[in-house]
């Protein structure tokens, strides 16, 4: 009897070493990096004649976390650089306005694994604008853009939704991802008894990326 017990202790020991690693295998840990890449950024409005696209950049860190055998969370914070350069004609005045925007930027991204390296990436984000400029050639001087506008004359908070491809190569995940705003960038504003909002726009970015774990 006590030789039977022994035996299946014994087996059962066994089998526990062998399942045991095989279930650790299948377990994927939370990846950790950098991420960084380039802006082609533009404001989508119906006031300007013309909107052309600049050129910027982001950079910042990543968490990739597991949540089944083809999908992963990924929540990103990186610094970020958007706008455009806006040629307008309203009734008060003609120009040109080139806005620079640097904003805190925050995506939760689902990654959906389509192959052995290739993944859909979709989801929110949310942003804060830390920093604003805007250059200005008008037609008349009534109002002075760099001396009169500051990031205190746009929305503070922007969001939207992001849409996106990467490849997977030894860890490493390159891509590129369109990001389009759903928020105003800019505030109301009145001059000479009239209420206009400059920039009357939202945010469209279109982004190259690379994305290295550290760990």
């Amino acid at each position: 009897m006590k030789k039977r017990i022994k035996k299946t202790m014994f087996l059962l020991l066994f089998t526990a070493t062998m399942v045991i690693p095989c279930q650790a295998q299948k377990i994927v840990p939370t990846k950790f990096g950098v991420i960084g890449g380039i802006n082609f950024s533009n404001l989508y409005t119906k006031d300007a004649s013309t909107a052309d696209m600049i050129f910027g950049f982001n950079l910042g860190v990543f968490a990739k976390i597991p949540t089944a055998a083809i999908l992963s969370i990924q929540p990103e914070l990186f610094l970020t650089k958007k706008g455009a350069s806006v040629t307008y004609n309203s009734l008060l005045v003609d120009g040109t306005a080139n806005f620079n925007l640097t904003y805190l930027e925050l995506p939760v991204l689902s990654l959906l694994k389509v192959s052995d390296h290739i993944n859909l990436q979709f989801g929110p984000y949310v942003s804060y604008l830390i920093a604003g400029k805007v250059t200005n050639m008008a037609n008349i001087h009534l109002f002075n853009f760099e001396q009169n506008i500051d990031a205190s004359n746009y929305n503070r908070i922007d969001a939207g939704l992001i849409l996106g491809m990467g490849v997977e190569v030894h860890s490493m995940n390159m891509g590129v991802r369109y990001s389009y705003g759903l928020t105003k960038i800019g505030k109301e504003r009145t001059l000479l008894d009239n209420s206009y909002i400059i920039p009357n726009a939202s945010n469209g970015v279109v982004n190259f990326y690379l994305s290295v774990p550290v760990n």
